[in-house]
């Protein structure tokens, strides 16, 4: 298994390399590449689960292209710019009235499968890792955020999961949904048992003393050195927007970001915590990480002999072809490092 911070360095390059970049081109091959790794994890979870059904409540590639679609036919009837007019809608319509062009779906298709990438990227963490990886990288002085956040992760999936039973046991003994009053018999023992779930957890946290103690509490200092830290961070945030300040800008933001993280470390050393399966980071975590470092470097640093211009494109005013650098294009086939590392069994 990948280490949890390997995932997150993968997540991170493909956000960012979805984020610079308006080539579709470029797009495509970004979402073939996580839509690779995100099938890998499916086969792996299926091979080792013998309830290969339901990995997922949706079709990620389905969901993708209603957000393409819908992308699409909204900035088309929103933003009436470009020179290849497919028809008009009437003047008199608000808003929506004008011509309907291909550049302006051609611009909605491409925020779209923006869109539809991000929402892919994190399908394949969600797939990657359990909700105990997830809930660990919140910072120790926060331990009542990660129970809570562990709960509100695990709520719609076992949700699901008691919907699906009920309705199951209710189709044995005969009950077809007809109508809305069809639904009372499914809807009421959901209800029913999420309340009783949700009371049994009350009882249980209450009986294991769930934020009655004291370890943890912030003192004067690490609360003052907490308000320096975020001062410092937007104050050097303020000095980047100066002509001559960025330098320093960077600088105090470093400073701000190191002031609060060792505050928030001085915080967690009160907090007892236990790891019963500790994560090893292995070769194979580097080998992830170089290739998530490989995609930043390509679409993010300013390389010589990469062509970077071809990252931006405009479909405006007249629609055509955009540019490839074979460069960036390999270089983005660097998160599909974790396809060789996942092996199905």
């Amino acid at each position: 298994m990948i280490h949890t911070w390997a995932w997150i360095g993968w997540l991170i390059s493909a956000l960012v390399a979805l984020s610079i970049t308006r080539n579709p081109l470029y797009l495509f091959l970004i979402l073939l590449c996580i839509a690779l790794v995100g099938w890998t994890q499916e086969r792996r979870l299926s091979s080792e689960s013998s309830q290969t059904q339901n990995l997922l409540p949706f079709s990620p590639f389905k969901f993708v292209l209603v957000i393409i679609t819908l992308s699409a036919l909204f900035n088309a009837v929103i933003s009436h710019f470009g020179e290849t007019v497919l028809f008009s809608l009437p003047e008199w319509l608000p808003f929506l009235g004008g011509p309907i062009t291909l550049e302006a779906l051609a611009f909605g298709a491409i925020n779209g499968l923006v869109l539809g990438g991000i929402f892919a990227a994190f399908t394949v963490l969600n797939l990657a890792l359990p909700v105990r990886s997830l809930v660990r990288l919140i910072p120790r002085a926060y331990y009542p955020v990660a129970v809570i956040t562990s709960i509100a992760i695990t709520f719609i999936p076992n949700a699901t999961r008691q919907f699906q039973h009920i309705r199951e046991a209710q189709a044995i003994r005969g009950h077809r949904v007809r109508g809305l009053r069809g639904w009372l018999p499914l809807i009421m023992p959901l209800l029913v048992g999420g309340l009783e779930r949700a009371l049994g957890l009350a009882e249980a946290m209450t009986a294991r003393g769930f934020a009655s103690s004291e370890g943890g509490n912030q003192t004067s200092q690490t609360r003052l050195g907490m308000v320096l830290g975020l001062l410092m961070l937007f104050g050097g945030w303020l000095l980047r927007l100066i002509e001559g300040g960025q330098l320093l800008g960077i600088g105090l933001m470093i400073l701000g970001i190191t002031l609060i993280a060792a505050m928030l470390w001085s915080i967690g050393r009160s907090v007892p915590r236990t790891n019963y399966n500790q994560e090893i980071w292995r070769f194979r975590d580097f080998l992830v990480l170089i290739g998530s470092m490989v995609v930043i470097s390509a679409f993010l640093l300013p390389i010589p002999w990469i062509d970077q211009s071809t990252l931006h494109y405009n479909p405006y005013p007249i629609l055509n072809l955009p540019g490839f650098d074979p460069l960036i294009g390999a270089a983005t086939m660097g998160l599909l490092i974790p396809i060789f590392i996942i092996k199905p069994k």
